[in-house]
């Protein structure tokens, strides 16, 4: 019985995965159990060690092993440019890119008063008070163009324009490639309005 308790134990935890329902975390617990009992000690090793050394950073709140991430440290970065984020996923969606060379905030989450998520949960304070160091001219706000991320973006942009910065939004329409007829009608339509 407490092979069977350690083995629930272990698809209950897989389910905590974003999107992982109850076949699927079985199926990787038997995988891992059956076919890779390394890779399993592998992963249970290296979650520790994250969970027990990351944290945030105390200038952009990302995930960081230090009190400082890399990205606040480094001086070739433009400190006039402050890009909010979501996530640290949304982050690093945007540093692949290649095209900003700015400094980061991450909200670490997006205001959902449905959900009880409200300014302090995702620490609009702390990033206001980024946001006005004397250093940051432009905040460019990167959040998700969902309904709760737009909600995000607005509060930010109201909270913001009496104080001197330059508020920009990231732009969105018809991704390039495409093909009008399968573009969805609400891209076309802010497409419309947002065209230069």
């Amino acid at each position: 019985m407490a092979d069977a308790n350690a083995l629930e134990a272990l698809v209950q935890a897989l389910r905590r995965l974003p999107g992982v329902g109850v076949k699927s975390a079985s199926r990787m617990a038997f995988h891992l159990l059956q076919h890779d009992r390394t890779g399993a000690l592998t992963l249970s090793r290296a979650l520790a060690e994250a969970a027990e050394q990351v944290c945030h950073c105390e200038r952009c709140h990302t995930f960081t092993q230090s009190l400082v991430c890399a990205t606040c440290l480094d001086a070739q970065r433009d400190a006039a440019k402050l890009c909010v984020v979501e996530t640290p996923a949304d982050q690093s969606a945007v540093e692949r890119t290649g095209a900003y060379r700015g400094l980061y905030f991450v909200l670490m989450g997006r205001l959902s008063p449905l959900d009880g998520i409200g300014p302090k949960d995702i620490g609009l304070k702390k990033l206001f008070d980024r946001a006005c160091d004397g250093l940051v001219q432009e905040v460019i706000l990167a959040t998700n163009f969902t309904a709760e991320g737009e909600a995000t973006a607005h509060v930010i942009s109201e909270a913001l324009k009496s104080r001197g910065l330059n508020l920009t939004r990231l732009a969105r329409g018809v991704p390039a490639g495409s093909e009008l007829e399968y573009v969805d009608l609400g891209t076309i339509a802010h497409a419309l309005v947002d065209r230069r």
